[in-house]
């Protein structure tokens, strides 16, 4: 057992100087941290309990949502105007874990989950310099199979676990932060980092920085979006690929598009290649198939995962295919 304090925070500013001293973690449903506690990988000195702060879902003047960080997954997948207005995201909440988690889990923590590598979770030898920089990755020449295909570097090859992220991915949704520094705001595609040289540095926040809110712009494509996830089995299993796309098309003719994969890289993918491609174009299933070819054209298979790069493009052929109407 590894001794650590705890508070509740009262508050968002609270939290926040709590949450500025050396060692300290914020903790909303726990559901990944104190896993990851309970293995030996993080080793928090004081955990501020977050859970009870933010947790409201407003709508905004033009019509997007403010979604509190503590909002529970299960009442947002469940909000009448996620369901309605933005579905990829209520689609990919309930593709993501097991009814228990998600009555646990909350936003800000979702954001935040770390890796599924088999390596990371493994500190009796396994090599990995995302729990201790410089070790070397094991992955890299090891059981790669879940492994990244996109934007990964020597250094790391795992893929980010969260579902819900690579909705928020496609949806243009911002972040809003606060910390000693004051408040700010940060695009959602821009949180996440790729590994390069420094993978256990997975985000852009601040020390001590608190996800207080996710904002969806107001976005009428959104209504016309939805969610796909392979994985091994029915339930409760981490994507071997998903996609999560809105679109728009009028006279047979792509208006807007949104597209963005998971299961592929270090970060929720936002598939920019693939959206130039497909945008003021004539839906087809030609034209799907050209702008899957572009997004994953530098697609770097490990030994066990080139299978990743076929089911990525097939993924977003059906997925766009069943948005459009058009089918092969």
């Amino acid at each position: 057992m590894i001794p650590f304090t705890y508070a509740r925070a009262a508050n968002t500013a609270d939290a926040v100087v709590h949450g500025s001293a050396v060692g300290t973690k914020y903790i909303g449903g726990g559901t990944n941290l104190v896993d990851l506690m309970r293995e030996g990988i993080e080793h928090p000195q004081a955990l501020v309990d977050v859970s009870g702060l933010s947790r409201d879902i407003n709508e905004t003047a033009d019509g997007g949502l403010l979604i509190g960080a503590g909002v529970k997954n299960t009442a947002l997948a469940e909000h009448r105007l996620v369901r309605t207005r933005f579905p990829v995201l209520s689609r990919a909440i309930v593709a993501g874990a097991s009814g228990q988690i998600r009555n646990m889990a909350t936003v800000g923590g979702n954001l935040l989950q770390r890796t599924r590598c088999t390596y990371f979770y493994d500190d009796t030898g396994a090599r990995c310099n995302k729990r201790e920089p410089g070790q070397g990755c094991d992955a890299v020449d090891g059981f790669n199979r879940i492994h990244a295909i996109l934007g990964a570097s020597p250094a790391c090859v795992a893929t980010h676990p969260s579902d819900m992220c690579v909705a928020l991915a496609a949806l243009d949704a911002v972040v809003h932060l606060e910390g000693a520094g004051g408040k700010r705001t940060l695009p959602f595609n821009e949180l996440h980092r790729l590994p390069e040289g420094r993978p256990d540095i997975e985000t852009l926040l601040e020390p001590g920085e608190l996800i207080t809110a996710v904002e969806l712009p107001a976005q009428p494509m959104a209504a016309h979006s939805t969610y796909r996830k392979v994985r091994d089995r029915a339930s409760y299993a981490f994507a071997l690929v998903s996609v999560a796309a809105a679109l728009e098309v009028d006279g047979g003719m792509i208006r807007d598009v949104r597209l963005a994969l998971g299961g592929v890289a270090h970060k929720p993918w936002r598939a920019w290649k693939a959206e130039e491609v497909l945008r003021g174009q004539p839906a087809s299933q030609q034209l799907f198939q050209a702008a899957a070819e572009a997004e994953l054209a530098n697609a770097t298979p490990l030994r066990d995962n080139g299978f990743k790069i076929e089911l990525a493009k097939r993924t977003i052929i059906a997925v766009l295919g069943d948005l459009s109407g058009v089918s092969a």
